[in-house]
């Protein structure tokens, strides 16, 4: 325990920029460690980055075919054998759900009988990680394995997480193509009482995409921070971006209000995302009251319907980018594929459903480009 104090002193009086340093000291000088490396998930979610400058590090790791790429995948400590009595110790970096990537170790095996210990330091790891990207670009670098658009540096800033784990429910979410998105987004926000989820496809391409997004996201959370209610956080966030276009851009929206307690739900459906439930084995589109996109006219009303979550139940929220895209014969994805795609993920934990689901995606299209956004966010709901 005395160690376990150390290390969390170094990484709170490291410098943001020096994290790693600071937790390889220690895990050397503490643990006898041999090596000492830190992976973060790049923004496409298919490798894992590394902190440490080439070539040093060994390169990028898959996140889907390597041991590095397990521990994550996995949410657990996985060990391997390395050579003369070492072994190697990957550790996920995750905070509140949010997985950010592996710190691997390699160490004499008689210490891996500490792994309790080096998990918690690579979770206090990624504590300070979060604090320290407001003063560093460091980890933001790691984690590019391409360099982003101006739109897509826009958007990814404007995200909350990819990934959030609660008693009563888990998120995760994913956007394609990560290193060029346009106007689709998503937000959350919980309290001790609700969780308030927002789907949102942006109009446009670029940075004018970018913007609108960013207009009508921060118009919801300014409404939503002053404590307003789910239908007149519509409708003031429709005031903003017409004030500013003049019913020129406007910005689809699917927005949830759920209380933790009961599962029930508020719902105001603005335009084209949509959602889906995997409920005992069955997938079907839920339809909502359809409303008018925010911003198209001014001062619209929005009225919320209930709806009601059971535990169990796994929704899947989609843009436009995702159901409507076709294949060469001219099936919409949405039609039958992204059923299908649901089902064969069932039991995958939501922070990777919407990759796997991505995955999906250029096979039904064909050969062809992309030529929208692809959004998908996914909610396990345990409830209470």
């Amino acid at each position: 325990m005395k160690r376990l104090v150390i290390a969390e002193r170094a990484l709170r009086t490291a410098a943001p920029h020096e994290l790693l340093d600071a937790v390889r000291r220690v895990l050397v000088e503490q643990y006898t460690a041999d090596s000492v490396e830190l992976f973060l998930a790049d923004y496409g979610l298919t490798v894992l980055q590394p902190v440490s400058e080439q070539p040093r590090s060994g390169g990028p790791v898959a996140v889907h075919d390597s041991p590095a790429g397990r521990a994550f995948g996995a949410q657990e400590p996985f060990v391997e054998p390395v050579r003369d009595g070492l072994v190697r110790a990957h550790l996920p970096v995750t905070v509140r759900g949010d997985r950010l990537g592996v710190l691997t170790v390699t160490l004499p095996e008689q210490a891996d009988a500490d792994r309790e210990e080096l998990a918690e330091i690579a979770q206090v790891l990624g504590r300070e990680l979060i604090v320290a990207e407001r003063d560093t670009d460091r980890y933001v670098r790691a984690r590019r394995r391409d360099r982003l658009t101006l739109a897509a540096e826009m958007q990814w800033q404007l995200l909350p997480g990819r990934s959030s784990t609660r008693p009563e429910y888990e998120l995760g979410a994913q956007l394609e193509p990560a290193y060029g998105v346009f106007g689709d987004t998503y937000d959350w926000s919980a309290t001790a009482d609700h969780l308030m989820l927002y789907v949102a496809n942006g109009m446009g391409e670029g940075t004018e995409a970018s913007l609108l997004t960013n207009l009508a996201v921060n118009a919801l959370r300014n409404a939503r921070r002053a404590g307003i209610p789910l239908a007149d956080q519509a409708a003031l966030a429709d005031q903003a971006v017409h004030a500013h276009y003049g019913g020129r851009c406007y910005l689809s929206a699917l927005m949830l209000d759920v209380e933790l307690a009961t599962g029930r739900a508020q719902v105001v459906d603005a335009g084209s995302p949509q959602l889906l439930r995997l409920r005992r084995g069955t997938v079907e589109r839920v339809h909502f009251d359809a409303q008018l996109p925010l911003g198209m006219f001014e001062e619209t009303d929005y009225v919320a319907q209930e709806f009601r979550i059971e535990p169990g139940d796994r929704l899947v929220f989609v843009s436009d980018g995702v159901h409507a895209v076709t294949s060469p014969g001219g099936e919409a994805y949405g039609d039958a594929a992204l059923g299908r795609a649901i089902l064969s993920t069932r039991l995958l934990p939501a922070a990777e459903v919407p990759h796997a689901v991505l995955r999906e995606l250029p096979r039904h299209r064909g050969r062809r480009a992309p030529d929208d956004d692809a959004l998908v966010v996914c909610l396990d709901w345990r409830g209470r």
